[in-house]
């Protein structure tokens, strides 16, 4: 059994917690430190649980000729190749501390996807991100996941072109490192992703298959699919974040502005809020409207001393006082103590017995 409740400095994520909620900046800083921080701003003020980037040395995960992937060829007009493109996107170390630092005094969490042993190496020994992100491409690089689960850091894996065995794989591989805080994420690698290529359904088949806590990364336009997972059980979302989707950079087509940010965040709360705890009973802003709109039992004639009450002479109707209709089974066929006029409602105090 993997922990479905893990803690995340002062937040908890898992069974009856709220939906933690991740503003992606990833590479939409443009490798600009100012605009960095201005993201970091919005996803505050958006309500954003946590900030969320990505770290890499590009000489330890690309060759040079390596082309640039369909989506990033779609979103930029460039003939660079991909090792070009990633070179610039590079987050400096020397940033993350900076920008840690300035997510957690606006009561961010700020963490970071790692790509290679030497980002896992600075995220964890010297940055000290209290949770990692394993970003799809690196799902199944069971090395690196056996060598980051041996930290013992909650580990959040995104699960975009892999099939049921691969993650089952990755989350054996770090389950076996003794790391059972894993948070699995359906996700679909396309940006943006079509919606009929979304499967949220996939996301329950994750959390039936290996009982983790289970998430969703969307890159879908748009709010609808994040708020679907949450009311399909979701307790982690991830959206791509930026100021202006006509900036230049692959991810910022598929990514919401701020406005859009913090409507996904308020539908999400209103989201599980209306979900409940599942007990049916009545609710404390309708019990007013109860005695009113529940039918009474009600005389639908003159009803004399000694007549027999059956279907004939008793009606339903909305009434403010009188036996609910509900109990109309324990007075029928019972006499009328006392003359009843048509429309009164009918109390015991009116029946013999």
């Amino acid at each position: 059994m993997k922990n479905r409740k893990i803690r995340i400095t002062d937040r908890v994520i898992g069974e009856g917690e709220p939906c933690f909620i991740v503003g992606e900046i990833g590479v939409n800083h443009n490798g600009n430190l100012g605009l960095a921080k201005k993201l970091i701003d919005a996803a505050k003020d958006a309500g954003a649980d946590a900030v969320k980037f990505q770290t890499w040395k590009t000489e330890n995960i690309i060759l040079e000729d390596v082309e640039l992937a369909e989506y990033q060829k779609a979103n930029i007009e460039s003939k660079e190749s991909q090792f070009e493109l990633l070179k610039k996107m590079e987050l400096p170390y020397e940033w993350h501390f900076e920008l840690k630092e300035y997510a957690e005094k606006l009561g961010l969490i700020f963490f970071s996807t790692m790509e290679d042993r030497e980002s896992v190496d600075f995220l964890i020994k010297e940055l000290k991100i209290p949770l990692i992100k394993v970003g799809s491409g690196d799902l199944t690089n069971y090395p690196l996941l056996k060598y980051t689960a041996r930290f013992g850091i909650p580990m959040v894996l995104s699960t975009g072109m892999a099939t049921l065995g691969e993650i089952d794989e990755a989350v054996r591989t770090i389950f076996n490192e003794g790391n059972d805080s894993i948070i699995l994420l359906q996700c679909t690698t396309q940006y943006p992703c079509p919606y009929e290529d979304v499967n949220l359904r996939a996301m329950l088949s994750l959390k039936e298959a290996f009982k983790t806590i289970v998430g969703f990364s969307d890159h879908s336009l748009g709010i609808e699919c994040p708020v679907a997972a949450v009311a399909l059980g979701a307790k982690y979302i991830e959206k791509h974040f930026t100021l202006d989707r006509n900036l230049p950079g692959p991810d910022h087509k598929a990514s919401l502005e701020p406005e859009e940010f913090k409507r996904m965040v308020d539908a999400i709360r209103n989201t599980e809020k209306a979900l409940g705890d599942g007990i049916k009973r009545p609710m404390p802003s309708e019990l007013k409207n109860k005695k009113i709109v529940v039918r009474k039992i009600v005389a639908a004639i003159d009803i004399r001393k000694g007549d027999v009450l059956n279907e004939k002479n008793i009606t339903f109707k909305r009434a403010k006082y009188g036996l609910d209709a509900k109990y109309y089974t324990l007075i029928k066929g019972k006499r009328a103590k006392k003359d009843i006029n048509k429309d009164d409602a009918i109390t015991f105090d009116f029946i013999e017995g």
